[in-house]
């Protein structure tokens, strides 16, 4: 065993999958010094990874997750750990079917091999399974199984030959020292590792690490019930682990995976069973080890009969038993996504937790590449820890949506899919009177927010079917209304209020606050009082950060408005980069602030009538703001606009939300204003007018010049990405953002389809396309476009494709339907001079 130094440039806790891939691929980038712990042995510490079933099914409907996986089974081929088995995801309804037609457009999305196959076809690769149980499946060619232990030994074995690493198993840590917010060392059984960079990637007890350092890792471990039937005579006839393919079947939320002579069946279907990491049992305590916990067979039950049901003869062969059972701990977070990067909380503490097998050499290298160069070749900001805010750090927030998720796990779900746990955390001002007009709320960032409002759906009837455009099909109309589209109308006739609160805000002020925000944004911050800036905010690459909008209240005052779900990882974005004499700071006040929008042809008459304060275009400019009064309210009044009209965002102090809201409505109803929710404001309106929106169509991997975000002037003054920029600019884009509108939504069965994102973009007699940078294209936005009478869709397109009026095919459910380039630039569909924004229309 490894003597354990007194000091390392990096200290990784952890030697399961992500720890060992971890310390590999920073030794490939050049790192020494590093410091690998874990409180088990070697080659098995007694982690998830341990006991993981290890097999990878490739497809999914994130980008970000498919990435990742897709990379982890290059390295893992690399490495000669991979067995290609192949796997079906089986189907006993209809509905599933539906669902594997979805899985179809994403596969082809991602360039992942896939076919829906009959049960006869199932049968003849899995010829144990009763093809009388399901309807159909879908057939993944590339699935397959690792050796995860061989891998990370190998990883771990490469770094140490590199004379980058030092293992030391059979430690445990006792607490991490910081000191001035940032880390210093870690103290452990063995004692005390100097270092400013430490890594939590010990999986489900990564909370209890973090939590010595006062730092917060979102995730609670949960359990995942597993069994081992065995022998089986027809598996033991077959050479090797695995010979046959792997069976998910999905709508009992379970698998069915060969492991030489036995079958292992796993659910994610019993009752949600969650632990803290502090109850997790020592070494010493465990019968097997920590994570492999006692097996709870009334959990496991139904699932067993489920299981006979499809395997019979397999199954319920009197010889076979169930030679191994446990409760398996995993890691589940509230969103299910991993908790990657440097904590908010503490400088230098970095979290790589969260992530499963299937995920985890990928995960490792793009986590390398972070913390190397600040920025991973593969965009992972669905995945950054920063994205959460403090309530949905906490313990009660992590319990409850893990408890609904974990039986998602393998559940259908669908795009708008709502949480129904942990609601009515962030209201609103306005929320008693948004209730009262039956708002339909979506969750954002923890707020309430209305989608849409009941109280307008007489303006469905008052514009008529063709113009709202209803969704005949149950899964296109979920979560969905036409009440929508009959606002998006109204607005455009006469005007719309919309709750803005869930934006985050947050003020760079002192001496060095002009130098500060011109480093981080692309748009010249030097302007005038008052001014607002929308900018992009880029990395070093050149790729996209963020977009979002910025005042300056003052000399020293800049205050940055940002989207909410984005808004914590906007804040440690820019709170990272402010000067270290304290010149500037960077200062959260969203919680005392409520913005709403108000924006449409009347907009200034019914902001006038409250009013004495100049509105006209001339005497309130376009990219303006200024605080008015509204009767005895001060206001921060910004004309910009997101939905393509005249009007403002209003700002005042969320204590006197309530008060303004209430002034509005009943000054803009007579003159025709709705309430609207965000479905016009963040789908129907920007796509009308070609809007961008970070996490969508903007992304690391995205340039200003494929996005049309480019400029002919660049500000003198630096900026980060400003030399990518500049390089990026002289190049032609390798795709290119388009707006596309769908000519015929009529399905095989005569119903209307409407897609709703993330499907595949093809040629239009079904040929694949392919960009410069080897993708395939797909939807990153769709939405009914309600003043144009299209369904609109935005998508990067090979060059050669991004031309106005080239005939294209989207596939949606495993369909075809016609789609027509209507915009190569950010030139909006809806009203391309913009005379509307500005007054002239």
């Amino acid at each position: 065993m490894a003597a354990l130094p007194s000091s390392a440039r990096c200290v990784v806790i952890g030697a399961g999958i992500v720890g060992n891939s971890l310390v590999h691929h920073l030794a490939e980038l050049g790192w020494s010094e590093i410091v690998q712990l874990d409180k088990g042995p070697l080659p098995n510490p007694g982690g998830s990874t341990g006991h993981a079933s290890n097999f990878i099914f490739p497809v999914d409907h994130s980008r970000e997750f498919a990435d990742i996986t897709l990379d982890s089974v290059r390295q893992y081929r690399e490495l000669g750990v991979f067995t290609q088995s192949g796997g079906y995801e089986v189907a006993r309804t209809e509905e599933r079917m539906e669902e594997l037609r979805r899985r179809m457009s994403s596969a082809r999305a991602w360039g992942v091999p896939a076919e829906l196959v009959t049960p006869q076809q199932v049968v003849e690769k899995v010829p144990f399974l009763d093809p009388e149980v399901i309807v159909g499946a879908a057939w993944f060619p590339t699935v397959g199984v690792v050796d995860s232990l061989r891998a990370g030994t190998l990883m771990r074995e490469r770094a140490v030959a590199r004379g980058a690493l030092t293992t030391v198993p059979n430690v445990e840590v006792t607490g991490i020292e910081v000191v001035d917010g940032a880390v210093r060392a870690v103290e452990t059984s063995q004692g005390r590792v100097e270092a400013e960079t430490v890594v939590v990637a010990c999986g489900v007890w990564s909370p209890k690490i973090a939590r010595m350092a006062g730092a917060h890792i979102p995730l609670t471990p949960a359990v995942h019930q597993m069994i081992s039937v065995g022998p089986c005579e027809v598996l033991a006839e077959q050479p090797g682990e695995i010979t046959f393919p792997i069976v998910r079947d999905m709508d009992t939320f379970c698998y069915e995976r060969q492991h030489g002579s036995d079958m292992e069946v796993g659910s994610y279907a019993h009752r949600p069973i969650l632990w803290d990491p502090e109850d997790i049992p020592s070494i010493e305590q465990a019968r097997l080890s920590p994570t492999e916990l006692p097996f709870t067979e009334d959990d496991f039950d139904p699932q067993l009969e489920q299981a006979l049901e499809l395997m019979p003869e397999l199954l319920g062969d009197e010889r076979a038993e169930i030679r191994y059972a446990i409760n398996g701990l995993l890691s589940l977070t509230p969103d299910g996504y991993p908790v990657l990067g440097e904590t908010p909380e503490v400088s230098g503490l970095w979290s790589a937790a969260a992530v499963w097998v299937k995920e985890g050499p990928g995960t490792a290298r793009a986590v390398a590449e972070w913390m190397t160069h600040g920025n991973p070749e593969i965009d992972l900001g669905h995945s950054d820890i920063a994205r959460f805010y403090p309530l949905q750090r906490t313990r009660a927030h992590v319990r409850a949506r893990t408890s609904e998720s974990f039986n998602k796990t393998y559940g259908i779900v669908h795009p708008g899919e709502q949480w129904s746990s942990d609601r009515d955390l962030r209201l609103p001002p306005m929320h008693a009177s948004q209730r009262a007009l039956g708002a339909v709320f979506h969750e954002a960032a923890g707020w309430e927010r209305p989608h849409w409002y009941e109280s307008n759906a007489p303006l469905v009837e008052k514009f008529g079917p063709e113009a709202t455009m209803p969704r005949e099909h149950e899964w296109d109309a979920r979560w969905w209304s036409p009440v929508i589209n009959a606002e998006h109308l109204q607005m455009r006739e006469a005007a719309g209020l919309v709750d803005l609160t869930a934006f985050a805000v947050f003020d760079v002020v002192g001496p060095r606050a002009l130098e500060a925000v011109q480093r981080v944004v692309v748009a010249q911050a030097d302007v005038a009082l008052g001014r607002v800036v929308y900018t992009p905010v880029l990395d070093e690459r050149g790729g996209f950060r963020s977009d979002l909008t910025v005042m300056r209240l003052a000399h020293d005052h800049f205050r940055v408005v940002t989207g909410g779900a984005h808004g914590m990882a906007d804040k440690k974005w820019f709170a990272d980069r402010m000067p270290s004499d304290g010149g500037a700071v960077v200062v959260d006040v969203t919680s005392a602030w409520t913005t709403m929008g108000l924006w449409g042809p009347r907009a200034r008459d019914i902001l006038s009538g409250l009013t004495a304060a100049d509105l006209s275009p001339e005497g309130f400019p376009f990219g303006t703001c200024r605080e008015i009064e509204v009767g005895p309210l001060s206001v921060l009044a910004s004309r910009i606009s997101y939905v393509g009209e005249y009007g403002w965002e209003l700002y005042l102090p969320m204590e006197s939300g309530a008060a303004l809201w209430g002034r509005l409505l009943e000054a803009g109803t007579p003159l025709g204003m709705a309430p609207v929710g965000i479905g016009v404001y963040g789908t129907t309106g920007r796509l009308e007018k070609g809007y961008r929106a970070y996490g969508y169509e903007l992304d690391t991997e995205r340039t200003l010049v494929e996005t049309g975000m480019s400029r002919s002037r660049w500000k003198e003054a630096d900026f980060i990405g400003k030399e990518a920029v500049l390089a990026q600019a002289d190049e032609p884009p390798r795709a290119v953002l388009c707006s596309l509108t769908v000519e015929d939504h009529t399905s095989a069965s005569g119903t209307r389809r409407y897609m709703l994102g993330g499907e595949p973009i093809l040629a239009r007699d079904g040929g694949p396309l392919t960009d410069g940078h080897g993708r395939h294209p797909y939807v990153t936005t769709a939405g009914s476009a309600p003043s144009l009478g299209k369904h609109v869709l935005m998508a990067f397109l090979p060059p050669e494709q991004a031309v106005v009026g080239t005939e294209l095919a989207v596939s949606y459910m495993e369909e075809l339907y016609p789609v027509t380039v209507a915009a190569a630039d950010a030139t909006p569909l809806f009203d391309p001079a913009n005379d509307r924004i500005r007054g002239r229309a």
